[in-house]
């Protein structure tokens, strides 16, 4: 079953090398948490508006660059989920996107004229903010091109959500980054911001995912869909990371390692052991993909190792159509359910 540990060896010896990795992990939680705290120096506090929080609300963090398109429909989204505040991280905007964000009474917004591949691709930044602001509240972690939900999600707010994943002694939700794309090239299309993304970008791929554990810090790994099929089919395991753990009781010691794919303590990574989760509706492919990845291909500042990514930015640029004869369209979080790309609990 999946989740399951194979255990080996002696009592004796796993019980060693157990209290080994659970030092390490610790180890590399502080390390995270004090890099953390260093850059804190790199952010600046634009405009506050955190008078109006309360000691329970939902908060949502974000990281972002160049997103006024998608920021409308970002901010209505969550608040519809229930979202009461939200922390941004502005990386050199130069689209007006900082401006609109002041106007907003929910937002707190920060600016950050630093390195993103340094800040570890903007973790170090919100898990500095998140120890700052979020312990004790649920946060949500999503990108602006990211848009959460789970089983019942138009009836079921955050605030019912989170209770009843407190009633059954669960501190966060796990979630599939879905990559949604349209019915020819991306840039085919039109987008008008504050549009639901998925009036256009109506397909994903149902199947071709595959999953494994990841030792070190007790995760999955999760990777598949059209990025996959069409840019890393020679190379799979260099396709993205698609698990996300967007949802989370924060508290202070916890700490985010690679995006919202992984965390410590480990058990925030062990989202099987949690009867539902979620999809991040992945709106990347919307029009501007092409003269987007041009910029981010010479900014080379999206991957560790950018230079291993240099023909999956390219072929961004050429302006890619991902539909193909197996693509689904998307009805609706019951399908995904269906198609168990979502679970729903028997609560």
């Amino acid at each position: 079953m999946l989740g399951d540990d194979i255990k080996t060896g002696t009592p004796n010896q796993n019980a060693a090398g157990s209290l080994l990795r659970q030092y390490r992990r610790r180890l590399i939680r502080k390390r995270r948490l004090w890099r953390a705290f260093r850059k804190r120096r790199e952010l600046t506090l634009i405009s506050d508006k955190r008078a109006a929080l309360e000691p329970r609300s939902i908060l949502c963090f974000t990281t972002l660059r160049n997103e006024a398109m998608r920021l409308p429909f970002f901010l209505d989204h969550y608040r519809r989920l229930g979202v009461q505040h939200f922390f941004v991280v502005d990386n050199e905007s130069d689209d007006g996107g900082d401006a609109m964000l002041v106007q907003q009474a929910d937002v707190t917004l920060y600016k950050a004229m630093a390195s993103y591949r340094a800040s570890r691709f903007g973790v170090d930044w919100l898990n500095w903010l998140k120890w700052k602001h979020a312990p004790g509240h649920w946060v949500v972690v999503a990108d602006a091109d990211e848009a959460l939900i789970y089983p019942n999600w138009e009836t079921v707010d955050l605030r019912k959500l989170t209770q009843m994943l407190a009633d059954q002694g669960h501190q966060q939700m796990g979630a599939l980054m879905l990559d949604m794309y349209p019915k020819g090239p991306v840039d085919a299309q039109s987008y008008t911001p504050g549009q639901d993304p998925t009036e256009v970008l109506t397909h994903f791929d149902a199947h071709g995912y595959w999953v494994q554990r990841q030792p070190k810090l007790d995760a999955l790994w999760l990777q598949g869909g059209p990025r996959a099929r069409m840019f890393f089919s020679n190379a799979p395991d260099r396709a993205p990371t698609l698990n996300k753990i967007p949802l989370v009781h924060w508290r202070r010691p916890y700490a985010f390692m690679n995006s919202t794919h992984s965390a410590l303590p480990s058990h925030l990574n062990h989202t099987w052991k949690v009867p539902i989760s979620g999809v991040l509706l992945h709106s990347k492919f919307l029009p501007g993909t092409a003269a987007r990845a041009m910029i981010e291909k010479t900014r080379d500042e999206h991957f560790r190792f950018g230079a291993n990514y240099a023909d999956y930015y390219e072929s961004l640029t050429d302006n890619p159509d991902f539909w193909w004869t197996g693509a689904t369209r998307y009805q609706g979080w019951e399908q995904l359910v269906e198609l168990g790309l979502m679970t729903a609990p028997d609560w």
